[in-house]
């Protein structure tokens, strides 16, 4: 394998990006010294590595192979070489890669993950502020006690992902896709959900109370033990949502739709929850009769309702 053909390459690749040594060490949770030396042909890197450059720079794996092999041409059966030393065409043209999958603990700030298909990986104890993750496919993802503020997680897939303990602030979450997506005890000031739909979501032990939401559409989504005082949710759409021992003082769904929506929680009504209850603001809902009986049932303001 010819390491200064390679060290070129990733240096070429790497200043097309405009990113410095030390920038894609970050990334990689190397030195930059380690980059030095695979662009001076000094060392090579591994083939999880290589991989994990791919993605970082967009490109294809063929772009490290000296000949630009496409990745359905057949290989030589008798290309010389120890197993250990495989030739660039054979490491570059693997159909199937493994792929890097954690990325805790490292300082990922403002990186670029934009449209980067990323299955089941990890970022738990990553500072992640300010990076983008647009059109990115998560599916299966973790974030956990991570600082991810002002990131941009628009038009990106967070089917089965976990949020856990996160500062989300200020995070803009533009036509997401979130499925069975999990939010436990996160803080969402100045957070952004703008027309995303959330199917089967959980929102636990999660204050929402600087949260914006528009043209959003809820559907089996649980508010578990979150705090909504005060928070706008009208003219959104509400299918199968339980506000479980959630806060909702002052919240209010004007001009929204509400089907098969719970409030009731599950202990034992109070006097207190009776009270906050009747802060809510319904005008112009439109809900379905068991909806509107059981909010009816506890004493909600709903002269101005009407049904689906």
């Amino acid at each position: 394998m010819d390491t200064k053909m390679i060290g070129h390459k990733i240096a070429k690749a790497r200043k097309d990006k405009n990113m410095s040594q030390a920038q894609l060490a970050g990334l990689l949770f190397i030195s930059p010294q380690a980059v030095g030396k695979w662009e001076r042909g000094e060392s090579i890197p591994d083939i999880v590595t290589i991989n994990r450059l791919a993605e970082i720079f967009g490109v294809d794996l063929n772009y490290f192979s000296e000949n630009f092999l496409s990745t359905d041409k057949e290989l030589p059966s008798n290309i010389a070489g120890d197993n250990d030393e495989q030739t660039a065409a054979e490491v570059f043209t693997r159909p199937e890669r493994e792929l890097l999958t954690n990325f805790s603990g490292g300082n990922l700030t403002k990186s670029d993950f934009a449209g980067v298909t990323a299955h089941n990986r990890k970022f738990n104890g990553s500072a992640l502020r300010g990076s983008d993750f647009a059109g990115a496919d998560l599916t299966g993802s973790s974030f956990t006690g991570s600082d991810i503020r002002e990131a941009h997680f628009d038009k990106a897939n967070l089917t089965d992902c976990t949020l856990s303990a996160n500062d989300l602030t200020d995070v803009s979450f533009n036509k997401t896709v979130f499925v069975r997506t999990v939010f436990t005890a996160s803080g969402l000031a100045g957070a952004k959900f703008i027309a995303a739909e959330l199917v089967d979501v959980k929102l636990n032990k999660t204050d929402l109370r600087k949260t914006v939401f528009e043209k959003c559409i809820f559907k089996g989504v649980d508010f578990k033990y979150s705090d909504l005082r005060n928070v706008c949710l009208d003219g959104q759409t509400f299918i199968g949502v339980k506000f479980d021992k959630a806060a909702l003082n002052e919240a209010t769904f004007n001009g929204a739709t509400l089907k098969n929506v719970s409030f009731r929680p599950t202990y034992a009504l109070t006097n207190k929850y009776y009270r906050a209850i009747k802060t809510i603001c319904f005008d112009g809902a439109i809900m379905d009769k068991l909806t509107y009986a059981e909010l009816k049932g506890m004493g909600a303001e709903l002269s101005k309702v009407t049904f689906l």
